[in-house]
This record gives structure tokens, sequence and C-alpha cells, in this order.
């Protein structure tokens, strides 16, 4: 029986890239000379330090751009909320968000449902997998998905026939 997979993930190579580009640029900018301003990457997480709140906005501004021409989606970032470091710094910590929770994956199952097509989605784990008779009614899932707002960015894989 054709089946497919929707994921949500995300390639930390590409994040370790832009991390990398926004520091290089960061510490080439005029406007950051002088001052402490620091980009890392964790497990899952990019933690920005910025010497102000104007830099720290800066600073994400560069991280966005250079995060999606690299391919990865900013629907796949959760902003934590700023907090103030020493001498009137500013952290903030953004978490990259892997995999598709329960909620989402709910509602992607009802809104393939709400098709009325001829398709048995089920939730496994952090994905969702889709299965029918025919290929073409897989196909217009993918179309339904990719026409909706559901707040992730979806990847469909694994296209078994």
């Amino acid at each position: 029986m054709p089946s497919f997979d929707i994921v949500s993930k995300v390639d930390m190579q590409e994040v370790d890239n832009a991390v990398n580009q926004t520091r290089k640029e960061i510490e080439q900018r005029f406007d950051f000379k002088g001052s402490k301003n620091e980009i890392d990457l964790e497990q899952n997480a990019i933690v920005l330090l910025g010497a102000d709140d104007y830099k720290l906005d800066a600073m994400i501004d560069i991280l966005k751009g250079k995060l999606v021409r690299r391919g990865i989606s900013p629907k796949n970032l959760d902003y934590g909320k700023k907090e103030a470091a020493s001498v009137g710094a500013v952290r903030q910590r953004v978490t990259i968000v892997q995999g598709i929770s329960t909620e989402k994956g709910k509602e992607i199952v009802k809104e393939i449902k709400g098709a009325k097509l001829k398709v048995q989605p089920q939730i496994m784990d952090d994905q969702v997998r889709v299965s029918g008779k025919k290929i073409d009614d897989l196909q217009e899932v993918i179309q339904l998905l990719k026409q909706k707002d559901l707040g992730v960015d979806l990847q469909f894989i694994n296209m078994r026939s």
C-alpha cells in the first residue's frame, strides 16, 4: 500500500554554518565594533548575547537571513524571552524545533480527514504517516498541506508505492 511520511526536521549542519556566518558578519560590521556580542550554538538552541536591545535585534535579523538562505524555515525557530545579562547586555535563547508535536500531528490528521480523501493518516512519534490505495490521493494530501499554514515547516519523505 503506497505511503509517505510527514516530518519537520532541521539540518543542524546548515544551522551551524548559518551561525558561523552570522558570527563572522558581526565581527566585521562597524556598528558592532567595541561591544560584546556573542552567538553560540548549543544542543538544539542558539544563544544570542547582544550589548543592547538594538544589537540583539540586528543579530537576530542577520541570523534569520543566513538561515533562510541555507534553507532553514523561520517556522522552525522558537524565540525565548529576552533576559538581562551583565552590564546592560541582553540575552535571548532561540530553540530549534525538530519534529511534529502531538498537537500539530492531530491538527494535520484533522486537515487530512476533513479533505475526505481515501487515505489513512496516523501519528507516529514526531511524524505523521499517510497511506492510501492510490498515489494520486497521497499527492493530493501533499498539495493540501502545502497550501495550509500549520505553523510548522513540513517535509514529505519516504514516498513508497
